[in-house]
C-alpha cells in the first residue's frame, strides 16, 4: 500500500532529535535502527569520509501516530549540504509501482528543480528528490515488494 512520511534533515543533530522523538511517542526505530554514513558502501568519485562523518546518521525511521512515519538524516556541510530551517523537510512518497514513482516525480519536478534524478539506489530502492515550482521538497522512494 502506498504511503507518505515526513523526512527531516539536521546538521549533526539527527540522533539527538530522534532519541527525543522516540521518548515523546514511546515507539522504537524501524528496521536496523540507526544507519550511519560509515555503513554506506563507497560510491564512485566519492572522496574519503572523515571518521566523525562516518558516525553521523544516514537514515533513521520512527513510527509516530496512526502509522505515520517520521524519517531523518544528518546533512553534513563537508558533503555539500547547507541546512537552513525551512529547507530541512521533505515529503516522502512511497508509491506502489515504479511507473507511479516516475509519474509523481515527473509531475512534481516540472518547472521545479531536480536534486537527484530517479535512479536505482544501493539500499534497494528506486529513488529521487526534487523541489517543486512552489519550493516544496519531495522524495520519491519506490521499493519493489
Amino acid at each position: 500500500m502506498a504511503k507518505v512520511s515526513t523526512y527531516l534533515n539536521f546538521t549533526n543533530q539527527t540522533e539527538e532529535a530522534f532519541n527525543f522523538y522516540k521518548t515523546v511517542f514511546g515507539t522504537e526505530f524501524e528496521g536496523n535502527g540507526i544507519n550511519r554514513f560509515g555503513d554506506m558502501p563507497p560510491q564512485p568519485g566519492m572522496p574519503p569520509m572523515a571518521e566523525e562523518t562516518k558516525k553521523l546518521v544516514l537514515h533513521v525511521s520512527l513510527p509516530i501516530l496512526g502509522g505515520y512515519m517520521l524519517m531523518g538524516s544528518d546533512a553534513p556541510p563537508e558533503m555539500g549540504f547547507t541546512i537552513t530551517m525551512g529547507n530541512n523537510v521533505y515529503i516522502n512518497l512511497e508509491p506502489d509501482s515504479k511507473e507511479d514513482a516516475d509519474r509523481l516525480f515527473n509531475a512534481l519536478s516540472a518547472d521545479g528543480q531536480i536534486e537527484m534524478p530517479m535512479t536505482d539506489m544501493f539500499w534497494g530502492a528506486y529513488w529521487g528528490s526534487c523541489k517543486d515550482k512552489f519550493g516544496v521538497k519531495w522524495m520519491v522512494n519506490y521499493v519493489k515488494k
